[in-house]
């Protein structure tokens, strides 16, 4: 039995009656240690993880689905964690991202707008000898290897 597909059906069970709350990763390490990352459109509260870590936990042991010692850790995506869902993409409207590209390339700018396939920021483009400009730009999601939430602390 695949343990993140039966971890992923006990986590969509005990958030189906939460919308706005989804997964962002699901991940069984070799070193015993399973981690699901979940988030929110405004958020997610400690109080959500716990009944989803009590669920997934109690489920696990009834069933038990994982033979050998495990740890399990339920928490919200940290800062530095790659957006990697349009949901995750949506509650970060307004926000400074850090993008590396498919071609090596990094680019950084405020998230605009997003659409089903790409993203629109504007960034500050700069020219030798001409001032810098803000233009904006549509990035096709295809084009991204990791979106970052770049925070300043000036």
């Amino acid at each position: 039995m695949n343990i993140e597909k039966r971890v992923k059906e006990l986590v969509e069970e005990k958030i189906a009656d939460k919308p706005n709350l989804f997964i962002v990763d699901i991940k069984m390490h070799s070193n015993g240690k399973l981690i699901i990352l979940l988030d929110g459109d405004n958020g997610i509260g400690i109080d959500e993880c716990v009944q989803v870590s009590r669920h997934v936990g109690f489920h696990l042991e009834e069933e038990n689905v994982i033979e050998t010692a495990y740890n399990l850790e339920v928490s919200s995506p940290g800062i530095d964690f790659p957006l990697s869902s349009p949901r995750q993409y949506a509650k970060n409207v307004g926000r400074n991202l850090g993008i590396k590209m498919k071609d090596g390339a990094k680019r950084e700018g405020i998230l605009t707008g997003l659409t089903e396939d790409a993203i629109t920021i504007e960034e500050k483009v700069k020219e030798k000898g001409k001032k810098a400009q803000v233009i904006e730009s549509v990035i096709p999601m295809e084009q991204i290897t990791e979106t970052k939430v770049l925070i300043s602390f000036k």
